[in-house]
């Protein structure tokens, strides 16, 4: 028998049977290793204390923290509204920056203006505009197939015979243009 004070393995490592059932064959045989000493079970009190630590103190802790009635305080800086709200201080202005930027400001006006009149821009949303369209009719074209596949929204084909439902869904695949 190992004793708690050794440097043998702990009680909950020892996995062989106890002495008392173990036969002739067996008793000659060396263990491969030291957990064969270890023949006494682990006391239960150590087994419910580590179900009770494991389980039942987290869950209790939690629900005291939940249900407290006590509101939770930031301490010193609860009333705090942070330095964002600081307005900072004023820089100096400097007039040849300051022309600068407006001269900026209207060369760019000018230039969006001259952009927004060409030919090809106007030429571009009018593009964009039939694409939107097509591709929104599209879409809704495969969702309405979909959903008569799947029998469901309202292109479903739930009270129809199988071979009317198969004619609807190629129906719709031709005017989708996918078949």
């Amino acid at each position: 028998m190992v004793s708690s004070s050794s440097f043998g393995p702990p009680w909950h490592t020892c996995f062989s049977t106890p002495p008392a059932t173990t036969t002739a064959a067996t008793a000659g045989r060396q263990p491969f290793n030291n957990l064969s000493q270890c023949t006494s079970p682990p006391p239960l009190i150590f087994q419910r204390r580590s179900w009770f630590e494991k389980c039942v103190l987290p869950l209790a802790a939690s629900a005291t923290l939940l249900l407290s009635p006590y509101p939770a305080h930031a301490g010193i800086l609860s009333g705090f509204s942070g330095l964002e709200s600081i307005p900072g201080p004023e820089l100096p202005k400097i007039d040849s920056l300051a022309r600068f930027n407006e001269e900026n400001q209207k060369r760019y006006a000018e230039n969006d203006a001259r952009f927004k009149e060409t030919p090809l821009l106007k030429e571009l949303l009018e593009r964009s505009k039939l694409n939107k369209e097509k591709n929104r009719q599209a879409i809704q074209d495969k969702y309405c197939i979909r959903g008569a596949e799947w029998g469901v929204g309202d292109c479903s084909a739930e009270g129809m015979t199988p071979q009317e439902r198969d004619e609807f869904i190629a129906a719709m695949k031709k005017k989708a243009g996918i078949e």
